[in-house]
């Protein structure tokens, strides 16, 4: 019998904005993403040090998860996150300092971060996750791939709940659609609703 999934909460980080369940928890205009991040992080008090040393994108992912996952229990949580630009930004400031003949020296902390699911794993540390995971690339959020790949992880048991969504970085602009799907809530899982609440 296919068990009835939910999206247990959702949550969303962009124009300098963040939101849980579609109601604004904080706000901050910041002039770049850098300090905006920062502040996120502040309001948020994870006291993890290591978020300093991440790239950008993993700094959303990261701040995103927070907001989703600091009071969840569930420990077999499966991360499948997408975006159009993989992890584009860091790849240019790794590309910048290798075409930089005066001071050519290209860093281990940045090149580390050369490839999009790195944010996953920092989201895997933190909340000490051991299950599935994947990072696709997309023109734009696939909900019909999400949904899909959502539903099949939890209704074959390969996990009691999926960290989901929309993860994007390039230059200034930054958008962060995540959400918890499982078997509590009450918004049901389905493509049309994922769509809708993405939209919002």
């Amino acid at each position: 019998m296919a068990k009835e999934l939910y999206i247990q909460n959702y949550c969303s980080i962009k124009n300098n904005k963040v939101s849980l369940n579609g109601n604004l928890i904080f706000e901050e205009n910041s002039e770049d993403i850098k300090s905006f991040f920062k502040s996120v992080y502040q309001y948020l008090d994870p006291k993890y040090s290591k978020f300093f040393k991440m790239d950008a994108l993993s700094k959303l992912a990261f701040l995103s998860a927070e907001i989703l996952m600091k009071e969840e229990a569930k420990k077999n949580i499966a991360i499948i996150l997408s975006n159009n630009a993989s992890s584009l930004d860091t790849d240019r400031k790794h590309q910048d300092s290798i075409n930089d003949k005066e001071n050519y020296y290209p860093s281990p902390a940045v090149f580390v971060y050369t490839l999009p699911n790195i944010g996953i794993g920092e989201i895997s540390i933190r909340h000490q996750l051991k299950s599935e995971n994947g990072f696709f690339v997309f023109e734009n959020y696939n909900t019909n791939f999400h949904y899909n790949y959502e539903n099949i992880l939890i209704q074959n048991n390969k996990s009691e709940a999926v960290l989901a969504g929309w993860v994007n970085i390039d230059g200034d602009s930054y958008e962060a659609f995540l959400y918890l799907v499982s078997q509590n809530g009450t918004i049901e899982h389905t493509e049309k609703n994922l769509k809708q609440l993405y939209n919002n």
